[in-house]
């Protein structure tokens, strides 16, 4: 494990187009952003906040104790959100490791979280990340699910060469599912929210590639299992289920 000290911030809002309010959506009595919240703090690798631009989250994770910023409502990622965030609360740069933690996966492994500063233990790497081997056949030919294409520096951790939504690499050997958490040196963060869409990453529809087209380094530790993201009502529907039966 890393000895990185980070700010952890979970970035929320409630516009969200195929199920809005859903960081508010009750699961087993909270709400989906503090179950988030608590997996943050228990992952025990620094100082954790919400970055939401919605004063009714912010009260939510207030009053489960936790810490919540208000940043600007037109951002156009959540990555974004968190480098307002960072501003706001870190002027003073006392942290130099950020980590972002999607606010709608309420399974999230603490030990995920935690598995994400593992790669910048090697100076060379700008941004790290997190993947799980895909088990599951439909998975391999969904666009929804993104794959990895990595080179194996060490024992579970790939050098990212590219993302993609298409069935990759080809030929025998595991694909891998990429789970959006980030872990970002500072600069790394600053510099990729200064940069502009890039030709891939509108091609795919995925950010990431904004880092490597502007030659980024993203390496990934590689994990046993895939959260369950929230992005429909009966994916909050199996989320209680998983949680219900975690208790």
């Amino acid at each position: 494990m890393s000895d990185l000290k980070a700010l952890v911030l979970i970035p929320a809002r409630m516009a969200a187009t195929r199920f809005p309010g859903k960081p508010l959506a009750d699961i087993d009595g909270a709400p989906m952003i503090v179950h988030v919240w608590r997996r943050s703090v228990a992952a025990e690798i620094g100082h954790v906040a919400v970055a939401t631009d919605s004063a009714e989250i912010a009260d939510a994770v207030r009053s489960a104790g936790g810490e919540a910023v208000l940043t600007a409502p037109d951002h156009e990622n959540g990555t974004s959100r968190i480098d307002e965030a960072v501003r706001s609360l870190d002027p003073r740069e006392a942290f130099e490791t950020i980590v972002n933690v999607q606010g709608d996966l309420p399974t999230i492994a603490p030990q995920a979280i935690r598995a994400a500063l593992g790669p910048l233990s090697d100076p060379a790497v700008d941004i790290a990340t997190i993947a799980a081997e895909i088990t599951r056949e439909e998975e391999k030919t969904d666009p929804n699910v993104v794959k990895i294409i990595g080179s194996e520096i060490a024992p579970k951790r790939l050098r990212a060469l590219y993302f993609t939504r298409a069935t990759a690499p080809s030929g025998e050997g595991p694909l891998y599912h990429h789970i959006g958490l980030y872990a970002y040196r500072r600069a790394a963060l600053h510099r990729y929210v200064a940069l502009p869409p890039s030709p891939l990453e509108k091609r795919e529809r995925l950010e990431q590639l904004r880092a490597l087209e502007a030659g980024m380094r993203i390496d990934v530790a590689i994990v046993d299992t895939v959260p369950l993201g929230v992005d429909t009502p009966s994916d909050l529907a199996r989320a209680r289920e998983m949680l219900a039966k975690s208790l």
